[in-house]
């Protein structure tokens, strides 16, 4: 396996379709009668959150927007990507959205999720912001993941963002 890591330009969003989101989550975080706890819920997710045509979209508008796409290729198939918004947002610190993350289902555990997220760290840097934000899926498999590059709960939880799925896991990573 010889993956190459490279911009994505708008014209090749629509090449996530190349990527399987689909994956088995076992447990999820999950707040029952007020009380934050992994809860099996033994549920196959075949297709992206929210559908293939919002994170294509969501894609394309992060790249038109200014911000930033990095894919990850096997061959000349797209295997791996991950955005991040130009928008800046925060009360104390200087936050920029890691907007989307994927990996194709027989990508996983292989390290091309880790080289995504710091190649993504590396570029943004120059943007002079602080941290990344991430709406995180909460899957137990997602948060030890990101728990695994150093992420933690969000300082600042912006309340839209929040709204957008309640059972999402607010995190940030310090990129400084």
């Amino acid at each position: 396996m010889n993956i190459e890591y490279r911009l994505l330009e708008v014209y090749e969003c629509d090449r996530m379709r190349e990527i399987n989101p689909a994956r088995f989550i076992k447990r999820a975080w999950r707040s029952v009668d007020g009380v934050k706890q992994w809860v099996e819920i033994n549920w196959i997710d075949d297709d992206y959150p929210e559908g293939y045509k919002n994170h294509l979209n969501g894609l394309q508008k992060t790249i038109e927007g200014g911000g930033f796409a990095i894919g990850a290729f096997d061959d000349k198939a797209l295997v791996g990507f991950a955005s991040i918004n130009r928008d800046v947002f925060g009360n104390k610190s200087k936050y920029v959205l890691l907007d989307q993350m994927f990996v194709d289902n027989k990508y996983q555990g292989k390290g091309i999720g880790k080289r995504l997220f710091r190649l993504s760290a590396e570029n943004v840097k120059e943007w002079g912001v602080d941290k990344f934000y991430i709406c995180a899926c909460s899957s137990e498999d997602t948060l030890a993941f990101y728990k695994s590059l150093g992420c933690v709960d969000a300082a600042e939880i912006n309340q839209k963002l929040l709204e957008n799925d309640e059972n999402d896991i607010q995190l940030e990573y310090d990129l400084r």
